[in-house]
């Protein structure tokens, strides 16, 4: 059940995102993932963002298994775990970016934040915003 306060946005962030975030601790997306951890917004993720996640820190990180198992429980554990039933088909150049919009669309998400230029160049999918991470900030304040 879900308890938070109806007021706090609802975002999935892209798998860039926690990219950015988990490779370089000073940046926006870093500032971005510390105001998930405070709950400043409801953070939203589903399994296969999860899996494409595990996939990035791995094979492009090339971190070691247990510090991609700890990371993931850390995610897991500070977002909503979404289950999307159905399958989209609406990025033609990268079709990983429609598992982020399946996420959200389930999980009835106010924004998706990434700094991937197949996804903001949609600017919104189903009235769902799309938006890069430094106007998220903003929007956070």
């Amino acid at each position: 059940m879900n308890t938070e306060p109806a007021s706090k946005l609802r975002v999935v962030l892209d798998t860039n995102v926690y990219f950015s975030a988990f490779s370089h601790p000073q940046g926006k997306p870093y500032r971005i993932w510390q105001k998930a951890v405070n709950r400043s917004f409801i953070l939203l993720v589903s399994p296969a963002i999860l899996r494409e996640i595990a996939g990035v820190l791995r094979e492009d990180l090339q971190w070691k298994e247990t510090d991609i198992v700890a990371h993931l429980k850390l995610v897991a554990r500070i977002a909503e775990i979404i289950s999307p039933r159905i399958g989209l088909q609406v990025v033609a150049e990268d079709p990983t970016d429609d598992r982020i919009l399946e996420c959200a669309l389930a999980g009835n998400a106010d924004l998706i934040v990434s700094g991937d230029r197949h996804l903001r160049k949609l600017k919104s999918f189903r009235h769902i915003g799309i938006v890069q991470p430094s106007d998220f900030l903003r929007t956070l304040g």
